[in-house]
Order: structure tokens, then sequence, then C-alpha cells
């Protein structure tokens, strides 16, 4: 299994301890064959087990110290295509490092840089381009186009740049509280988004029901690799969750998030309507299609995410979601693709993903989790739809028991986690 040349540094670390869990399993066992051929009796090797603790203790450290910024090895993400040893010495002693000394007294973590970063790349470039096409006789197809282009290009990260603010109330420091709390607002409709619901519907909601029965966007009564069911629960989201949602608040008695959830949702649709009314083609563009285009592909992503849940223990945050170890989802979306992670802790550091995950891959495999790697929630999503399991196995970094399995079987394996759930399986696997 090759290791992805533009990983991060942290994904690249991750891996290759996982690569090497394999390796020693499949020598140890090995070994065990020759020896009970030879001896007729299986003989125990304690020496694969010892080194493999060592080596992950090896790379837990290393984790941790790219992390702490008072350790020399700390590398604070500055920006998502690139790293600092992919520039010019030159650049990166005089211009970028000085920016991320300065931006690390702005973000709220000092890993964090590049959240300005993208924060300043969409108000250079998303925010004025939307006002000059929104702009009466400015308007142009060509224009339109290329801004539609470049916005979906950016939601990927400013929605993932956008989940770390509503799960830990900001990104950037106390002294910059305004701006913090004013981006949103100003880029959320110019980015597909309606104002403060996907707080409401990703904090308040998704991470309180996680993917179970009570769940608005739960995949687990839908047979997900068939293509009805997903446009079913595409279409749902689409139409419906603007209702789904203040009723969902308001049945728990959540009065106040479910006028608050419902208003958000109409004062946006308003917002849009508004503007249309004003100016129809330039808001095409700036704010109906990026509109239309997130919200199909945040369904797209979460039923990658969460497609695959465990036939026996479907409400385990280990069997319901799944880690993935690519480029899309951790390079350029912060660590996304450690979804099972953010589970366990909503709130825990993105940066902290990879270094929970190694301390804890006993766990892991303990209880079954899937871990995968040069695929993203988008092509999982996609691959699934084409029932082609043996490319996921392909895929798949076999941890635990999973190690040693054929293609076929992890294939077979993999079918079983997409099966619907009946209303008397829920009933009775869901506590």
């Amino acid at each position: 299994m090759d290791i992805h040349p533009e990983l991060t540094e942290l994904d690249r670390i991750v891996l290759t301890d996982l690569l090497q869990d394999v390796r020693q399993k499949s020598n140890t066992e090995s070994r065990s064959s020759d020896r009970v051929g030879a001896s007729g009796s299986p003989a125990k090797d304690a020496s694969s087990t010892v080194d493999d603790q060592v080596d992950t203790e090896d790379a837990i450290a290393r984790l941790k110290a790219l992390n702490s910024q008072k350790d020399s090895a700390f590398q604070p993400t500055i920006f998502t295509a690139w790293d600092s040893k992919d520039l010019s010495p030159a650049i990166n002693k005089h211009v970028v490092q000085p920016y991320s000394r300065f931006a690390q007294g702005v973000v709220r973590h000092p890993t964090d840089v590049v959240f300005l970063t993208h924060l300043l790349l969409y108000s250079s470039t998303i925010l004025p381009s939307a006002i000059y096409l929104l702009w009466p006789g400015h308007f142009s197809w060509t224009h339109g186009i290329l801004h539609t282009v470049f916005t979906m290009w950016c939601a990927g990260p400013f929605t993932l740049m956008l989940h770390n603010h509503i799960h830990n109330n900001g990104i950037l420091n106390s002294s910059w509280a305004w701006l913090d709390k004013t981006f949103p607002y100003v880029l959320e409709p110019l980015m597909g988004h309606t104002w403060d619901s996907y707080y409401y519907h990703h904090v308040k909601h998704h991470h309180v029901e996680g993917n179970g029965p009570g769940d608005l966007s739960s995949t687990i009564r839908y047979q997900r690799d068939d293509i009805s069911h997903f446009l079913h629960y595409v279409g749902r989201f689409m139409f419906f969750i603007w209702l789904e949602l203040p009723l969902y608040f308001i049945q728990r008695k959540k009065y106040n998030l479910g006028v608050r959830a419902f208003l958000s949702e109409i004062s946006s649709y308003a917002f849009m309507y508004g503007m249309w009314r004003w100016n129809p083609k330039p808001a095409t563009f700036v704010f109906l299609l990026p509109f239309f285009l997130l919200r199909i592909g945040l369904m797209v992503g979460n039923w990658g995410q969460h497609a695959l849940v465990d036939e026996v223990e479907p409400d385990s945050d280990y069997r319901s979601s799944i880690t993935l170890i690519d480029v899309p989802s951790n390079r350029y979306s912060f660590n996304d693709g450690y979804h099972t992670a953010h589970h366990l802790n909503p709130r825990r550091h993105w940066r902290e993903h990879p270094t929970h995950f190694l301390q804890s891959k006993t766990t892991y495999a303990g209880n079954g989790a899937l871990v995968f790697t040069n695929i993203d929630y988008i092509m999982l999503t996609i691959t699934l739809l084409r029932k082609d399991y043996m490319y996921l196995a392909d895929r798949l970094v076999p941890i635990g028991d999973q190690i040693g399995m054929s293609k076929v079987e992890i294939a077979n394996m993999l079918k079983t986690k997409t099966r619907a759930f009946t209303e008397a399986d829920i009933k009775k696997r869901f506590k």
C-alpha cells in the first residue's frame, strides 16, 4: 500500500505506524506457522509486540512535538497546499515566517495560522468578486461561472474552518473577537451556507443524535449502496430540513432552538430571494448555485462518513463512522478524515486527532473500527453507489483482526455494513 506523497506530516506518521503493524503481524504469523510446522505447537513471539509499542510511542512523541509551540519541531499549519519545506528558503525566511509569527498572535491556537490565511484569501477574492458581480452593469457570464467554480473549490475548506468555529466558539483569540463573531455572517451566504444553520443542525442536532434513529441526517434506514435511496436522502434534506429541524427541537421542548433554527433558514432564504429579485443573474452565481451545490456536497459527505455502519453495534462511534487518511480530507479540510475521533470528542482540536488516534489505536482495533487511505468521502460515496467493494477493500488499512483478511473477505465484510436497518432492527440495536 503506497503512502501518498502529498499527505501531511501528521498523516504520514500515522499511516507509517499502521502499515508497520500490518507488516509485523504478518511476519509474526508467518514465523508462527513455520514453528508450528517444525515443532507441532505454536510459539509466542513477544519481541514484535515490544517493538510495536516502542515504535508507536516514538510516533506519538513526534506528533506531540509537531503540535507543541514549546518544542523545536513545532510546525504550525500556514497553508493547505504547501508545507514550509516546499517553499524557497528566502521566501520562507523573509515572508512566510514573519507572517506566521504575527498570525499566531491572532488565531486562538498557534497551530492554526491557516485559518487567518483562509480568511484573508476569501476576503480578498470571493468577497470583492461578489460585490463586483452584484454591482449593476458589471455582470458577465464568464465572471459569474468562474466565480461559482472558485467558490465551490473553496467551499470545503471554508466549511471545515466553520466546523472548527462552531464547535469551539471561535477560531481567533479574544482580542480579535469582533472579527471572529462577524466573519461568518459575511462569508456564509457567499459560500453556500445559511446563517447559523450549520451550528443548529450539526452541533445541536447531529452530535446529539450521532447518526441514530432520531438524526434527521441519519443513514441507517437507507440501503447505503443504492442510488435511489441516496437520492431520497439528499432530496429530503434539500427540501424539508428547513421545517424538520425546527420541528425536531420543538418536539423535544427546545423551543428557543426551534425558533432560532427556523428564523435562520427563513431569513437566509428571504435574503437570497431579495437579492435575486434585485439582480437575478449575478445573484444566481453568487448565492443560489453555491447554496444548492453545497447542500448536495454536505449530504454526499455525510453519506460517506456514515455509510459503513456496523450491523451488530450501530450505536458505537467506532462502528458507525470511519477514519480516512487522505489528502483532500486532512490536508485541505483540517483533518476531517478523523471522523470517528471527532464523534468521540467533538471539541477535540483538529490537530490533535492523529495523536489521539495513535494513542487509542488498540481501542479502535478492538472495536472493529474502519480506516481507509487515499480515498475521500465523496469518492467513497461514489464507490459505494457503484457497489465496487473490491476497490474499497484495496483502500482499507487493516487494523486488529482485519490484518490477514483477504481482499474478498474484506469486501464481503464491508458489504454487510451498508444494509438498511428495519424498524425492528433499530428497536433492538439502539439503546
